[in-house]
């Protein structure tokens, strides 16, 4: 079973669709205990650093989550699901995160328009299970004004550009996390959920 999993400030209609469009099935909980038991599990999210984490915190899913990753099991983070995963975040004053991944989340330091809003393409930096039959310069969706520096540059999966080289998507093993939106990016999105079905599946 994979967990989609529900704190209150997810895009979980447009993941959820995109799933069921691949034929994956999977639940949608915000129970720490179904989580423990799902062989996968997936952490979307829209708005601010802080309030995502306050609500992960009252729904009591700071430590579930961090168990599931510790455990290797095939998890995916997608845009703040990504952010959330690091040590802290400086949205509206610095947060701590869930500290899984060692580093920090920054607002763009350029003068281009911010948020990134639109297409843009990954230039992939490891060879990993998640992005298989995703061509490098393939074109992703974004939507972010905040982006993560990790301090070991060896999970960077992906580089993006915009007024500067970033890190898109970060992968540890069965770890893998995007700063795009693989449900609203088309065919190489749809890619990249089918090929976490399939770490599932093969698990």
């Amino acid at each position: 079973m994979i967990a989609l999993i529900d704190y209150g400030m997810g895009n979980l209609g447009s993941v959820s669709n995109a799933l069921r469009f691949i034929g994956c099935e999977h639940e949608i909980t915000s129970d720490g205990a179904t989580l423990d038991a799902a062989d996968a599990a997936i952490l979307p999210g829209v708005g601010a650093f802080g309030d995502c984490m306050e609500n992960l915190r009252e729904y009591g899913l700071v430590d579930p989550i961090c168990e599931f990753i510790a455990s290797d099991r095939p998890f995916l983070g997608i845009c703040l699901g990504l952010q959330l995963l690091f040590t802290e975040g400086e949205e509206m004053g610095v947060h701590k995160g869930l500290g899984v991944i060692p580093g920090r989340v920054i607002r763009f330091t350029h003068d281009l328009k911010i948020p990134q809003i639109g297409w843009n393409q990954i230039e992939k930096r490891q060879d990993c299970p998640q992005l298989e039959g995703v061509p490098d310069g393939s074109w992703f969706y974004f939507v972010h004004s905040y982006h993560v520096v990790p301090e070991d540059e060896s999970v960077v999966a992906t580089v993006t550009d915009y007024g500067y080289e970033f890190c898109s998507a970060i992968r540890r093993g069965n770890l893998f996390a995007t700063q795009f939106h693989p449900e609203k990016s088309s065919d190489c999105g749809l890619q990249v959920l089918r090929n976490f079905m399939g770490m599932v599946d093969g698990a």
